[in-house]
């Protein structure tokens, strides 16, 4: 039964992934995460306890499943160990059960002073991040002046880096967004007192995940953040600092290609975003309300009301060909429960100005959208209730319905379907183990 799935957002995430890795841990030798940081809000329903994750992947809720964060993440060390420390309190035993990767990025409070300076002084064009750093991390990163996991090995050498790149943050902070300096003796000193615990789990990760896929272990890929967050692919600049799509899983892990043997795509029966950034299908009215009464449509790392539409089928098929999916997982179900009818965007409706454009060139962004309206689908409700019901048969016929014209739609098959958030209310059509 050994296989290599990767489970990843298709759209702006809080797709429920999260549960879907968590559920299918239990088939699986290893869990992996590949990018993304603490901005990351995966949340748990076990034993009706509810646990969130956000650096830790969500396979750790299983006793004899390996947790692995990848080079392609940044870490927040402060976070790090206490998310460890709130696993352990809830007796989720960690110790030789997190590996990490030596070449991951260091998050640190500077990037986190810088991430609210920036959104502060942009004002009315603010990006709207979680204001957890990971931007500025990932910018230290690719510039090059990152700190890396491997740093905390040589505290000499490492209080040398952090004054040489605190130079560059606080004269930035002090001359341009006119907030106070950070004494780079506060960073060393909280880095130094967890330098030791964070190292014990440090491993090669490639060639411990190349080990694993060689003696025929089964591994899952944990994707944060979606699709459309993705920073190529994703509603540019609304958008996170990494890649979310499937190229993040090789280049975050050491992981090739050839070793991917099933994607799987998580999607939400409706849409919802955090933040700012386009929404073609955004509601406003009273379907507003209830989506996020209904579905408890907050965000698990900020707390903020997500902004919440109908279902993008545009925006599907472009996550399904980025990611080459084998299939797709849809969530919330049970949410639409009570509607009386549902809407599907099948297409976009372009206005004379953009005639000239073809719709195979089109670019989502946000220059694009003002002359661009949804076309919509509208189906019936089922009206009845599909929370918990662990087999298709079971379903509402015209549940089953809207089911079967979403994969009419998508061109590829749906194989799991979640009907409330506890690990156990999941249909699975196909299992990705098994196929």
């Amino acid at each position: 039964m050994n296989k290599t799935i990767v489970v990843l957002g298709t759209q702006w995430g809080d797709e429920g992934k999260g549960k879907i890795v968590d559920f299918l841990t239990e088939n699986s030798d290893f869990v992996v995460r590949y990018q993304g940081g603490n901005n990351a809000g995966h949340t748990l329903i076990v034993n009706k306890k509810k646990i969130v994750l956000h650096q830790i992947p969500s396979g750790i809720m299983h006793k004899k499943v390996i947790s692995v964060i990848g080079n392609g993440t940044v870490i927040s060390p402060t976070s790090l160990v206490k998310e460890i420390k709130m696993l352990e309190a809830n007796n989720i035993c960690c110790k030789d059960r997190v590996y990490i990767s030596p070449n991951a990025s260091l998050i640190l409070n500077y990037h986190i002073s810088m991430d609210l300076a920036r959104e502060k002084r942009l004002n009315e064009i603010v990006i709207g991040t979680t204001g957890k750093g990971i931007g500025p991390a990932y910018e230290d990163k690719i510039s090059r002046i990152g700190i890396k996991i491997y740093d905390l090995a040589n505290l000499n050498v490492l209080k040398l880096k952090i004054k040489r790149v605190l130079n560059y943050y606080n004269y930035q902070l002090v001359n341009f967004y006119k907030e106070k300096s950070i004494d780079y003796k506060v960073i060393f000193n909280e880095l130094a007192q967890s330098a030791s615990f964070i190292l014990s789990m440090v491993r090669n990760v490639p060639e411990i995940l190349y080990k694993a896929i060689k003696d025929k272990k089964s591994i899952i890929f944990e994707g944060a953040q979606g699709t459309l967050l993705d920073v190529d692919h994703g509603t540019y600049p609304y958008v996170t600092s990494s890649n979310s799509t499937v190229g993040g899983v090789c280049t975050g892990t050491g992981v090739g290609p050839k070793h991917l043997d099933y994607i799987l795509g998580v999607s939400k029966v409706y849409m919802t975003r955090v933040g700012l950034g386009p929404f073609l299908t955004e509601v406003f009215d009273e379907i507003d309300d209830y989506f996020f009464l209904k579905g408890n449509e907050s965000g698990s790392t900020t707390g903020r009301r997500r902004r919440t539409g109908w279902l993008d089928i545009v925006l599907l098929r472009k996550a399904i060909k980025i990611n080459s999916l084998t299939a797709l997982c849809l969530t919330k179900l049970d949410v639409l429960d009570e509607l009386k009818e549902i809407k599907i965007c099948i297409d976009y409706k372009f206005s004379s100005i953009n005639s000239s454009i073809r719709k195979e060139d089109f670019i989502f962004s946000q220059n694009t959208l003002e002359n661009i309206t949804p076309i919509y689908e509208t189906l019936p409700g089922w009206n009845e209730s599909t929370a918990g019901i662990t087999n298709f048969k079971f379903l509402p016929i015209l549940a089953k319905k809207y089911i079967n014209r979403i994969q009419e739609l998508i061109g590829i098959p749906i194989d799991i379907i979640s009907t409330g958030p506890s690990r156990d209310e999941t249909i699975v059509i196909r299992h990705p183990f098994k196929i």
